[in-house]
């Protein structure tokens, strides 16, 4: 495995190898690696010849006075994970690598991006297309892999890919869950015992309304609520947001059609930390 900081010097080793032929994958994450992310890895490597990992908190994602500072970081962890997981290399840039001192250039995605996380996040998904377009550009991927868990970003890059014409191919993987059925997230290191224990209420809830829709319910309010109440009745919970939507354009939905995807979305804070989940029916 090789590590790479400079982003010329990792474009250039990129463009040299894809001469040869080689199908690369791209695995974007901000480290602190878990289950996750490492079934993601695998999906890259069992559908490509090389496999990069990258690895950077990126400040312009986050808001003012969200957890940039003490977001969990453990790069000898990441690196030891990457090794276990067959990755050929890993990008682990600065943050002056990849803002520089004059760094005015940012990618705005319309529409999609108003909603759920975007009405809580405002800049937040500015952020997210910045960094993953410029990921795509240093490592020029033939596949990139997102997990589901972040489904309206996933959704996002899937749009931007698509209006600028990006030759990548966006991957979705299905969210990984501890054995309580628990979204795995590097914020799930924050909780204490008790608030982990609180929070398997999340899954317990859209799974629920997973049931209810199959036997017949389509009532965007009767669902919000029934997943509203469960998240209640728990306590130590705020939520942020509770929605079904469109699982393409993230537009909110007041009735369920037959025979059509749905995404029921969430995000709540349990103490100080702000999770996130949805399920696809």
């Amino acid at each position: 495995m090789i590590e790479i900081a400079n982003p010329e010097e990792m474009q250039e080793t990129i463009i040299g190898l894809k001469k040869s032929g080689k199908r690369i994958g791209v695995v974007p994450t901000m480290g602190y690696l878990h289950e996750g992310h490492r079934a993601l890895i695998r999906d890259a490597r069992k559908e490509n010849e090389l496999v990069v990992l990258t690895i950077f908190v990126n400040p312009a994602q986050f808001g003012q006075g969200e957890d940039f500072d003490r977001y969990p970081r453990d790069i000898e962890r990441d690196r030891q994970a990457a090794i276990d997981e067959q990755v050929d290399y890993i990008f682990h840039p600065s943050i002056g690598d990849m803002y520089p001192e004059g760094y005015a250039t940012y990618v705005d995605v319309e529409n999609i991006t108003e909603t759920l996380e975007g009405e809580w996040r405002p800049g937040h998904f500015r952020g997210v297309t910045t960094i993953v377009l410029k990921l795509f550009q240093i490592t020029q991927p033939d596949n990139a892999y997102f997990g589901q868990k972040d489904a309206q970003q996933l959704m996002v890059i899937k749009k931007m890919v698509s209006d600028l014409h990006i030759p990548v191919k966006i991957k979705r993987v299905p969210t990984v869950r501890e054995k309580d059925g628990l979204a795995l997230s590097s914020r799930n290191v924050y909780l204490s015992p008790g608030e982990r224990q609180q929070a398997a209420v999340l899954y317990r809830a859209l799974q629920r309304a997973e049931v209810d829709i199959r036997r017949g319910e389509r009532s965007r309010d009767i669902i919000v609520g029934m997943i509203r109440d469960m998240i209640k009745a728990v306590g130590n919970i705020s939520i942020d947001y509770v929605e079904i939507v469109d699982p393409v354009t993230f537009r909110k939905v007041q009735f369920l059609e037959n025979n059509r995807e749905h995404c029921i979305a969430l995000a709540v804070r349990i103490g100080k930390v702000r999770l996130i989940d949805n399920i696809f029916v």
